[in-house]
This record gives C-alpha cells, sequence and structure tokens, in this order.
C-alpha cells in the first residue's frame, strides 16, 4: 500500500518537462522520425512550389522536429501539423498530436476544435489532391469517389488517434481518482486506528482506576478493623485474656474475608486479562478499543455483580460496634431492591467512611444515616471529634479513599460532599439516583 498521507506526483527522473525518461527518449525519437519523415517530403514540395531543395528540407526538418515537444505544449503540435497539411507532409506528427492531444488534460471543446480543424484540412487537401491526380491520368470513377474516398481517408486519420487519446486520457484519470479514493482510505483507516489505540488507552486507564478503586476498598476497611482489634488485644492481653481470644479470634476472621474478596476479584482480573490477550490476537487493530472497553466493562460488571448489598449494612455496623466504635444507625424512608452498582457504590461509601472513623478519630461517637426516597438513595456518615483520651491505632492513609467515594458516586450520576463539621467532626454524604 501507499503511504499515507502521499501525494502520488510522478518522480522527476527525466530531464526538463519529462518526469521519465524513457518518455524523453521516447519522445526525442519520435521527433527525429517525423524530422525525417517530413524532410523526405519537403523534396516533392520544393519542386511543386519552385523553390530550392534545401529550403523544403530544411522546412520538413524544422516543421517534424516539433514532436518533440508533445507533452509539453500538445496544441503547438496539432497547429503545426495542420499548417503543413496543405504540403502533405507531418503524416506522423498529425497522428500523436492528435493522440496526444486527446489524451492530455485540456478541456473538450478544444480539443474537439483542433480535431475539427485537422479533419477539415485533410478532407480538403485529400479532396483537391485526388481530383488533380485523376485529371492528370485521366481516370473517371464517377462523382461519389472523390467525396468518398477524401471523408473516408480524413476519417482515417483523425478518428482513431482522437478515439484512443480519449480513452487513454480517461483511464489515466480513472487510475489517478482511484489512486486518490485508496489514499483517502487508508488516511481514514490510519485515523480510526489512532482513534480506536486512543479509546484502547482510555479504557485501559479506566480500569485500572476502577480496579485501584475496588481494591481500596475491598482491603482497606478489612486491614483497618484488623489493626484496630490488634492494639486492643495487645492492650488487654495480660489483663482480660479472654477478650484478648475474642479479639484475636475477630482479627483471623478479618483476615479470611479481606483474602476471600481479593481471591474473587484476582479471579475476575485473571479471567479478564486471558480474554484480553486472546481478543489481541485475532482482533484487528481497528476493534482493539471496543474490545478493552468491554473487557473493562465485564471486569467492573462481574466484580460488583458479587459485590456487597446494602442488607449487608447491618453486619458492616456491628463490625465497627466490635471494634470499639459506637455507631448510630438509622434508616429512613422503605427498603426496596436497587440495582446492583447502586447498592455497592452506597454500601462502599458507608463503609468508607467507618475507615477513615478508624483512622483519623478513633473512639468517636458516628452516626450512620440511610434514606430511601422516591427516585433515589441518600446516605450520610457524620462522626463527633475524637475525645482526647481516645488511643489511635496509627492507620496510615493514602488520600485515595475520599476521592474513590466521589469518583464512584459521580459514575453513577450521584451528588457526593465531605468535609469537616462546625463541631470538629467530620461529615460524609452522597445521594445516588435509584434508577
Amino acid at each position: 500500500m501507499t503511504t499515507t498521507g502521499e501525494d502520488h506526483v510522478p518522480a522527476r527522473g527525466g530531464p526538463w518537462w519529462w518526469d521519465r525518461r524513457r518518455g524523453a527518449v521516447l519522445d526525442v525519437s519520435l521527433g527525429a522520425v517525423s524530422a525525417l519523415e517530413c524532410a523526405a517530403e519537403g523534396v516533392p514540395f520544393a519542386r511543386d512550389a519552385g523553390i530550392p531543395l534545401a529550403v523544403g528540407v530544411v522546412f520538413g526538418l524544422l516543421a517534424g522536429s516539433v514532436l518533440v515537444v508533445r507533452r509539453r505544449w500538445p496544441i503547438a503540435v496539432v497547429l503545426v501539423a495542420i499548417a503543413v497539411t496543405p504540403a502533405e507532409m507531418g503524416f506522423l506528427m498529425g497522428v500523436v498530436g492528435l493522440y496526444t492531444l486527446a489524451a492530455s488534460e485540456l478541456p473538450r471543446r478544444i480539443i474537439g476544435s483542433l480535431a475539427g480543424m485537422s479533419l477539415l484540412g485533410t478532407l480538403i487537401v485529400t479532396f483537391v489532391r485526388l481530383r488533380q491526380d485523376m485529371a492528370r491520368d485521366g481516370v473517371d470513377l464517377g462523382d461519389w469517389f472523390l467525396p468518398f474516398a477524401s471523408i473516408a481517408t480524413s476519417l482515417g486519420l483523425t478518428a482513431p488517434p482522437l478515439l484512443l487519446g480519449l480513452y487513454v486520457g480517461q483511464r489515466r484519470r480513472l487510475m489517478e481518482s482511484l489512486r486518490e479514493r485508496a489514499d483517502s482510505l487508508e488516511r481514514e483507516l490510519q485515523l480510526l486506528a489512532e482513534r480506536a489505540e486512543e479509546r484502547a488507552e482510555w479504557a485501559r486507564g479506566e480500569e485500572r482506576t476502577r480496579i485501584a478503586r475496588e481494591m481500596h476498598d475491598v482491603v482497606a476497611h478489612r486491614v483497618s478493623l484488623m489493626v484496630v482489634h490488634a492494639a486492643a488485644l495487645q492492650a488487654v492481653a495480660r489483663k482480660d485474656p479472654e477478650k484478648a481470644v475474642k479479639n484475636a479470634a475477630l482479627v483471623g476472621d478479618m483476615g479470611r474475608q479481606a483474602l476471600t474478596e481479593l481471591r474473587e476479584m484476582l479471579g475476575v482480573l485473571r479471567s479478564g486479562g486471558e480474554g484480553a490477550r486472546a481478543e489481541r490476537a485475532s482482533v484487528p487493530l481497528a476493534a482493539v478499543g471496543v474490545a478493552a472497553a468491554a473487557a473493562a466493562s465485564r471486569a467492573v460488571d462481574d466484580a460488583e455483580s458479587d459485590g456487597p448489598c446494602l442488607s449487608e449494612l447491618d453486619e458492616l455496623v456491628g463490625q465497627s460496634e466490635a471494634a470499639g466504635m459506637v455507631v448510630d444507625l438509622s434508616v429512613e424512608g422503605e427498603a426496596r431492591v436497587y440495582a446492583a452498582e447502586v447498592e455497592a457504590t452506597a454500601f462502599r461509601v458507608v463503609q468508607e467512611a467507618l475507615t477513615n472513623v478508624h483512622k483519623h478519630a478513633a473512639g468517636a461517637k458516628t452516626y450512620v444515616r440511610l434514606a430511601h426516597r422516591v427516585s433515589e438513595i441518600a446516605m450520610q456518615v457524620e462522626n463527633e471529634p475524637p475525645s482526647e483520651a481516645a488511643t489511635s491505632a496509627r492507620l496510615p492513609s493514602g488520600g485515595n479513599g475520599l476521592v474513590g467515594m466521589k469518583e464512584r458516586v459521580a459514575a453513577l450520576g450521584g451528588v457526593f460532599v465531605s468535609g469537616p463539621t462546625d463541631a470538629g467532626g467530620f461529615r460524609v454524604s452522597a445521594v445516588i439516583p435509584a434508577s
């Protein structure tokens, strides 16, 4: 295939106006043959005109050599051929000149006018010469012969090169048009491939962001509770062995739950990766973007189809209470079933908010509010300022929790607001459309 965006300008490998050397050689050869022909025909012309033979030969050489410039000035070649027609010279120049003129890019009206002039000139000269020859030889073939012979000769010398030139020129223009269309199609395909690659890159970025958000939500809460329970276990290990055993059991349960959720997510990612590799091996470049976007959607949908739901909210609050947090849960409105992504997002918002309380306000009382409305579901998690006597588990913070919650809610067309309260606590609020 051709290079995208490359203009098809012929390589100029010949001298002057010729595009190729073989074209120059051909025209020079034709010019030389035409010059010799016209020089030979200039001898009888000089005798009939009563001029020196040398003048007739030189005139023929100059007239015939005009064929060399047929590609550059085809009109001039045809006009010279018409001009020397009364001298009965320039047969090759007239035929080749008409062919070159018809194959050129000149307007049809110019081609038709010059072809008509050539036809008329050949017709008149043939009629006059035949009449003189028949009168000189005393031949009488009837009144019909002269017009018939003149018309047939003029048509035979004009029509074939004219029609052949028109055919070659039209074919050349058709090939150029097809080449331009092929270049245009190739440029469009290249543009589509670039757009598909950009879309694939965007889909991969979105998938990485969603995977990071899912893993953060899965790991952060469980590990935070494990750290809190481990700190409590360290504090009561010697004073209250029974409570230490209970805390140790809770830590084990939290670890197993975290491992289970991680295995499920890694299983989804592993299956998605194998499918993506298979698709890349068989799908053309133009479908990369669609395949990548579909793979990302499947991975997220698979992860969320088995994800948490609002019915597990009581268990989530119970886990925080078991870690020593005082949580006040209240639900307004009639509970109903929402789409899986809506319930998973609402659950993750509450989960991440409780995790942040464990990290930054250990021991603070927390209020969890959930409201089922007509066309939306609203949730709010607010904690009081932590008491000075409360001990901190010194949990690290990556700064991704609030960002992930906002991205989740915004992806469903909801509104997310977070910030400190006047009393010194912190509040997280979100409203998600029900459908």
